[in-house]
């Protein structure tokens, strides 16, 4: 453990501590740290460069079943802002779910995730990075213009300390690139993207290798055409397919089910997806890009089995959702101010046996989805409605490109028809593969 990270433990120990002396029954201390490095170019010149760091101290207290808590600093008074807190909770109404964790399910010991990179690129190196992206992203024949490009280097983690006896802090590095161009002429234009994000400095993609594929990805998009309405295979390339495995995660999100705003409310040890999909979530994955020793709370998260053989198992929980649901958190809680929610870690679902390329030679007509946009997805309901740009697929093939149509249909029936494909990226907080879903409805001309 770092000095700084000592003494930010000491800090919020003493914060609660305070707090204990001011009349509260229960208290936690939590210091949200964070830093970043970034730098943005575009047309070979440098537009902006920014550099942060902080550690938001937050101290949250609990008079029986009332809570309150307050923001502060390093250079704060403890015993002034605990009796704020205190003081503030005391006028609160009633929260019955209100507490912390229970004592039982702390973590007592926090296994090395391996999280943090010692790399510290500075802004030269960042600069130059971004400026080969961009350089390789304007020599794709077609490519004509530059959205600008981006490299950044940052780090966050949080201390924990709570009044029945858990302290600690963990950090994790996070480095990212990325580059955004236009391809074509006039009204004709067409706009894409790539980028790497990764713990550790030497894993990110190659510059060269984002910028070329970004400038690929636009000019692949040039001339679309715009479909009739029918209904359709669509077949979700990793990059929306992520999406969809996450409208998954805010279904099971325990906090949801408790205010009944969730489609899935009813469906725990039920069939929700197709035979044989399998979802989990593991935030003790070594180098795992959402892993963390504790949660928001101090509980030990353990791997979850989500979704097996298609049937729901579970629901993510933190402690207050656990309680109104009648269960015990499972260590998904993620803090903010004085609110605690549960949140996936390391979300998978599992790839299947097919590849993408066998995957679409199996649709005789479809539509190869890259990207949606828009807000058109109910969360109590199920219903989906989103734009939606790609390529279609004739004879087995990706024949031309398509945009300004939109895709609809209800996330029950969707999660039911969904079949994945054996292609798999890791690297992200929700991983899943190219996910073909026969029957959606394609609305265009």
């Amino acid at each position: 453990m770092s000095q700084n990270q000592q003494f930010l433990l000491d800090r919020a120990a003493m914060l609660v501590d305070k707090a204990l002396k001011a009349g509260a029954d229960a208290a936690d201390a939590v210091v949200a740290r964070s830093q970043s490095t970034s730098v943005s170019v575009r047309l070979g010149k440098v537009e902006g460069t920014d550099a942060s760091e902080s550690d938001d101290f937050s101290l949250r207290v609990f008079v029986g079943k009332r809570v309150a808590s307050v923001s502060a600093n390093a250079a704060g008074d403890p015993a002034q802002l605990a009796e704020r807190a205190v003081g503030m909770a005391r006028v609160a109404p009633e929260d019955p779910y209100a507490g912390l964790a229970d004592e039982a399910r702390l973590a007592t010991q926090f296994p090395d995730l391996d999280l943090a990179d010692t790399a510290a690129p500075d802004s030269a190196r960042l600069t130059s990075d971004a400026l080969a992206m961009e350089e390789a992203a304007l020599a794709v024949p077609g490519v004509a213009n530059s959205v600008g490009a981006g490299a950044s280097s940052g780090s966050g983690g949080m201390v924990l300390v709570t009044s029945h006896g858990f302290a600690g802090a963990y950090n994790a590095t996070r480095y990212s690139r990325s580059v955004s161009v236009l391809a074509g002429e006039g009204t004709k234009m067409e706009r894409d993207y790539d980028f790497s994000s990764r713990l550790f400095f030497d894993e990110l993609e190659k510059p060269q290798t984002i910028g070329k594929s970004a400038g690929e990805r636009a000019v692949r998009r040039l001339n679309p055409r715009k479909m009739s309405t029918q209904t359709v295979a669509c077949v979700f390339d990793p990059r929306a397919s992520r999406g969809l495995v996450g409208h998954l995660a805010g279904a099971i999100n325990g906090a949801s089910v408790a205010r009944k705003t969730s489609f899935l409310r009813d469906f725990l040890g039920k069939p929700v997806m197709a035979p044989g999909i399998r979802v989990t979530d593991n935030p003790l994955i070594r180098r795992g890009p959402s892993s963390r020793p504790f949660d928001g709370e101090g509980v030990s998260g353990e791997a979850l089995t989500l979704v097996e053989d298609g049937v729901l198992q579970t629901w993510l929980l933190s402690t207050s959702a656990a309680k109104q649901l009648g269960m015990t958190t499972n260590g998904r809680g993620v803090r903010s101010g004085a609110q605690v929610s549960p949140a996936s870690t390391n979300l998978e679902l599992a790839p299947g046996d097919a590849t993408p390329q066998e995957m679409i030679r199996s649709i005789w007509t479809g539509f190869y989805v890259t990207e949606v946009f828009g807000q058109g997805v109910n969360m109590v309901t199920g219903e989906y409605s989103r734009g939606a740009s790609g390529f279609w697929i004739e004879n087995g093939e990706i024949a031309f490109p398509v945009s300004e149509v939109t895709i609809a249909s209800n996330l029950k029936d969707m999660f039911l028809r969904m079949v994945g494909a054996n292609d798999i990226d890791r690297n992200f907080g929700i991983a899943a593969p190219t996910i073909l879903i026969e029957g959606m409805t394609l609305a265009g001309a």
